[in-house]
């Protein structure tokens, strides 16, 4: 089914939304804690448990929308569940710190094993949106496969080294800055393997 358009600042919205309402919700709760069924939480424990509902709810209204949910969005939800429900579970933060580190090792992880058979999965999710020949897409694919281990490791290090307001503060907006910056960087590999419509356009 082909995905359909709504608003981009709406669709926006409900990507970063989550993202945002957690950074927010942390800064007023991190020094707090709270008593339920006769066991204590952390201020982060707790925003971990409200985060998981609101993304859901966040993601099923984009599925309700648009009718498409891309295979990173999927897989991303469930391991929001899957580390969120661990360390509210286990009353452990360290699950879901590191959730990206499992993310990105799981992307980074699947492009590689296309390259291995010589094919670029990323040229079949995002062909429509970025038109490139196909050996763009392999130099890309390369680029953004080293790029996700590399994210793993830096998460791994910044959530083991640093204090956890630092790490939210990385979650929140650095992880974001790196990506968007990253594809800026491609600038030069778009211009030089762009297929012909992408240069009109």
């Amino acid at each position: 089914m082909a995905e359909k358009q709504i608003n981009r600042a709406l669709k926006t919205g409900l990507e970063m939304g989550p993202i945002l309402a957690f950074f927010a919700a942390y800064l007023l709760l991190k020094n707090n804690t709270y008593s339920f069924g006769g066991t204590e939480y952390a201020g982060f424990i707790v925003v971990t448990a409200g985060f998981i509902p609101v993304f859901l709810l966040s993601i099923g209204l984009l599925w309700w929308l648009t009718g498409h949910l891309s295979r990173m969005q999927a897989v991303t939800a469930v391991l929001i569940v899957v580390f969120g429900g661990l360390s509210i579970w286990f009353n452990d933060p360290k699950f879901f710190k590191m959730k990206p580190t499992i993310i990105y090792l799981l992307f980074g992880g699947v492009l590689g094993f296309g390259l291995l058979r010589g094919q670029s999965y990323l040229q079949s999710l995002m062909d429509g949106v970025m038109p490139l020949t196909d050996a763009g897409w392999m130099i890309l694919t390369r680029r953004l496969m080293y790029f996700f281990f590399g994210l793993a490791v830096l998460n791994e290090v910044i959530w083991r080294t640093q204090t956890e307001e630092i790490w939210v503060y990385f979650k929140t907006f650095g992880l974001t800055a790196a990506i968007f910056l990253f594809f800026i960087t491609q600038g030069k590999l778009f211009k030089e393997h762009g297929t012909e419509e992408d240069n009109e356009a």
